[in-house]
């Protein structure tokens, strides 16, 4: 079947849509798409079909995500239809057939818990062969979604699908959808913006009217945009291959933008980091100087918000790091809210209570713990009790006396 067809198929469109609603169910304009979904269905094949699709208006927000403030790009749930179909049914099995075992990308089956779990894999064994006698790389690529050069990323993405006509016009339409309106640059700032470090949550400062449409600069792709996730996993995959394949690096991983070797040999970390450098500047990567920095193996060091220190014996400690509970509280609060003025249901939060506490009991000190329990009791008056390390939520019962 050809890609269009795939793409186009109706039942594949309403795989999408139940993808594109869920979680959002709540809302009142996908409430309003639920009404009619199956008109709305068939207006997005006949778009596709007759290639006059058209991007929808998005809606931007700040996010707190693992301790960092990230720029938000909402779309439309007939754009989500349109992403999840594209990424579902043909790029993302492509790229899960070319992305490196040790990636721990967003896709089903991976996730940020299985490359925790891949880096815990990796310092066992490292001890097993040197001990605490070694270093690790720890790299983080700044700005990395906001840096994505467009005409590199639909370059990789087509020779997936073998250049497919189709998919290269879809991809055209999203793409452009992603180019940043920078009128307000002078005509020399315009000229070095393709290699200038760009950061959206300041571009989002300036005034919109000095955006009037004169000068567009193709780099940067959206948070929160389904393909924006396939392009995070697959885009650093040259650097991937260089580590794992061309240097036989066995100590490696990657997680969207934040990634490790482990190496029993400093200077060859350097060089690493040199090679490692010069591919992310081909692919217009900017390396967060201040976070890629090379510690002692037998040091205390943070990955993906979790403090880890390997103990002489071979035993790995683990802690999560002071700026993962302040989000959670702070996305307590906010949710909290949302309850109260009847925004959202109060039964998914406590779900996604129930589990954020059941997967990090463990990496959680004893004040930790009671502190998170008492802000929940308080937000939503509930009353909390601990049984076998899992929480029995309950209403709270006033103690008072009713003489």
């Amino acid at each position: 079947m050809k890609y269009e067809e795939i793409i186009c198929d109706a039942n594949n469109l309403y795989k999408a849509y139940k993808a594109s609603i869920k979680g959002s169910k709540w809302k009142e304009t996908t409430q309003k798409f639920m009404l009619s979904f199956l008109k709305y269905i068939f207006e997005i094949q006949g778009d596709l079909e007759n290639r006059t699709l058209t991007n929808d208006p998005t809606h931007e927000f700040t996010l707190m995500e693992r301790g960092r403030i990230r720029p938000i790009s909402s779309i439309p749930i007939k754009d989500r239809i349109v992403r999840h179909v594209l990424c579902d049914e043909v790029l993302l099995p492509k790229v899960k057939d070319h992305i490196i075992y040790d990636n721990g990308a967003s896709v089903k089956g991976r996730g940020i818990s299985f490359q925790r779990k891949r880096f815990e894999v990796h310092l066992h064994q490292f001890y097993e062969q040197y001990g605490t006698d070694g270093w690790i790389l720890f790299g983080d690529f700044s700005k990395f979604y906001d840096n994505v050069i467009h005409e590199i990323a639909k370059k990789m993405l087509l020779e997936l699908v073998d250049d497919d006509e189709f998919v290269e016009w879809l991809l055209d339409l999203i793409f452009k959808g992603f180019e940043i309106d920078v009128s307000y640059m002078s005509d020399k700032e315009y000229a070095g913006c393709m290699d200038a470090l760009f950061n959206k949550l300041e571009y989002r400062k300036i005034p919109k009217e000095m955006r009037t449409g004169e000068k567009w600069m193709p780099k940067s792709i959206n948070i929160g945009d389904q393909l924006s996730q396939v392009i995070g996993i697959y885009y650093p995959n040259r650097i991937d291959t260089y580590v794992k394949y061309v240097r036989s690096q066995k100590f490696y991983g990657r997680y969207m933008d934040d990634w490790y070797i482990m190496s029993h040999d400093r200077e060859e970390l350097l060089d690493l980091l040199g090679n490692i450098r010069s591919i992310a500047e081909e692919l217009g990567i900017h390396l967060n100087e201040h976070k890629t920095r090379i510690v002692p193996f037998k040091s205390q060091f943070t990955f993906l918000q979790i403090k880890y220190r390997v103990r002489p014996d071979g035993r790995i400690s683990k802690r999560m790091t002071s700026a993962r509970i302040t989000a959670m509280r702070r996305k307590l609060k906010k949710l909290s809210e949302k309850v109260k003025m009847g925004e959202i249901p109060y039964e998914g939060v406590e779900d996604m209570f129930k589990s954020w506490m059941g997967s990090y009991y463990k990496l959680l000190t004893r004040e930790q713990r009671l502190g998170l329990m008492r802000l929940y009791e308080d937000l939503f008056g509930k009353k909390i009790t601990v049984v076998k390390k899992k929480l029995i939520i309950t209403n709270a019962v006033s103690t008072q006396n009713n003489t």
